[in-house]
C-alpha cells in the first residue's frame, strides 16, 4: 500500500471545494496544492507567470497546461515528506490528470480516490454572486463570467470525472447542506482509506 493519501477535490466554481479542503488538510494533515492559490501568489509577488495567468483568469478563461503543470510538478517536487497531497482545483482537464499521473507515478504514488462535489448550476449562480461581494475576484463579479465558468468545467472539467471513474477512485457526495455534513460525508469516504499511520 502506498504511504500517502493523495485526494483530488472536484467541483464546478463555487461548489465548497475551498471550504471542504480547509478541513481535510487539518484532519489528515495533507499538502494544499491549489493552482488558484499558486497563480494568486506569483500574481501577489509580481512574477511574469502570474501575470500570464491573470490575462487567462480575468476572462474565466482556462490556464494552459504547460503552466499550471510546471507549477504543480514544482510544488511536489520541493515537498518530500507528507501524508499525502490534496489537489484543488487541479487537474482541471484530461490531458492533466494523465500528466499528475506520470508525475505521482515517478515517486511511487498514485491519486488514492476522487471526491467529486455536485452542486446544482442555479445554485452555483447564487454562491458565486454572493462570493463577489466579499472575494474581490473579478471572474465572481459579472454573471457573463460566471456562465464562462459553469460552461467551461461543463466542457473541459466535467470528463476529468470520467477519466478517474475508469479508474474506479470518484466518489460523488451532494454538496448542498451545512458545511459540517458535508464534510461528515468527506469523512466517511477518506477515513478507511487513510491508513497511514
Amino acid at each position: 500500500m502506498q504511504k500517502q493519501l493523495n485526494i483530488v477535490l472536484f467541483g464546478p466554481p463555487g461548489a465548497g471545494k475551498g471550504t471542504q479542503s480547509e478541513g481535510i488538510i487539518n484532519r489528515y494533515h495533507l499538502t494544499h496544492i491549489s493552482t488558484g492559490d499558486l497563480f494568486r501568489k506569483h500574481l501577489g509577488e509580481g512574477t511574469a507567470l502570474g501575470q500570464e495567468a491573470q490575462k487567462y483568469m480575468d476572462h474565466g478563461k482556462l490556464v494552459p497546461d504547460k503552466i499550471v503543470i510546471g507549477m504543480v510538478e514544482e510544488k511536489i517536487s520541493t515537498t518530500p515528506d507528507t501524508n499525502g497531497f490534496i489537489f484543488d482545483g487541479f487537474p482541471r482537464t484530461v490531458h492533466q490528470a494523465k500528466a499528475l499521473d506520470q508525475l505521482l507515478e515517478s515517486i511511487k504514488v498514485s491519486i488514492t480516490v476522487m471526491i467529486s462535489l455536485e452542486v446544482p448550476e442555479e445554485e452555483l449562480k447564487t454562491r458565486l454572486r454572493l462570493r463577489a461581494k466579499t472575494s474581490g475576484r473579478t471572474d465572481d463579479q459579472d454573471d457573463g463570467k460566471i456562465l464562462t465558468r459553469i460552461n467551461e468545467y461543463r466542457e473541459k472539467t466535467l470528463p476529468v470525472a470520467s477519466y478517474y471513474d475508469q479508474q474506479d477512485k470518484l466518489v460523488g457526495i451532494n454538496g448542498v447542506g451545512s458545511i459540517d455534513k458535508i464534510f461528515d460525508m468527506v469523512c466517511e469516504v477518506l477515513d478507511p482509506k487513510f491508513e497511514l499511520t
